[in-house]
């Protein structure tokens, strides 16, 4: 092998790492289409551009796979709850958070249909980040809220009634993105009806919340 055949381990790290973004996005289209029982892990292979052998040896099973898949699910969905701030104005962070959480619809709706789907089928597999690292940061950004209601910034509301508000009215249009379509004819993709649904959902719970 010639010197500028050998692959630095930096290079080496990242075709890994470009791999298995590879075999995820892959396992998420299927398993959000066919569900974990439905998909095969040659369909994942398949789509990804990899050998199934290639694709066990960074996922040992369909059920790490899923998992695997899940998780990363899980961080992106989290994400805007994250950059939730207690040093902002109360009606400027929420606002912000609900704009975050539609961006999140429209960007990744196949990601938000799964973890739906996992939801809905009691969260067998997610256990232990729901009522762990999940938990926390509610727990966490409740406290905030609470805060802010406690200090008479907001009207009184019970912080995790309003996140659980605010998580029903943006992932809804990407849960039930048929169904918005069908009634609207339109999608998130769609800029002016995107801004729309911002605007409209960050008024329907602002007025919940102001103080009057």
């Amino acid at each position: 092998m010639t010197q500028g055949a050998v692959q630095t381990p930096g290079k080496r790290s990242r075709a890994v790492s470009a791999k298995k973004q590879a075999i995820l996005k892959a396992a998420l289209e299927t398993f959000s289409q066919f569900g974990i029982h439905g998909t095969r892990l040659e369909q994942v292979a398949e789509l990804s551009g990899v050998s199934k052998t290639n694709l066990l040896y960074y996922y040992p099973s369909k059920e790490a796979l899923y998992i695997a898949v899940l998780q990363q699910i899980l961080d992106i969905w989290l994400a805007p709850l994250k950059a939730f701030r207690e040093e902002l104005a109360p009606l400027v962070a929420i606002k912000e958070y609900i704009r975050l959480k539609l961006e999140v619809s429209r960007d990744y709706p196949q990601a938000s249909k799964l973890f739906c789907m996992e939801m809905l089928q009691g969260a067998p597999l997610l256990q232990a980040e729901l009522t762990g690292d999940l938990k926390q940061l509610i727990d966490d950004k409740s406290a905030i809220i609470a805060g802010w209601v406690a200090s008479g910034k907001l009207a009184p509301v019970d912080p995790q009634h309003l996140i659980f508000m605010i998580w029903a009215s943006t992932q809804h249009y990407a849960d039930f993105a048929s169904q918005v379509e069908a009634v609207t004819g339109k999608t998130l993709q769609d800029e002016a009806f995107f801004q729309s649904a911002v605007d409209n959902v960050q008024r329907l719970i602002i007025e919940g919340i102001r103080l009057r």
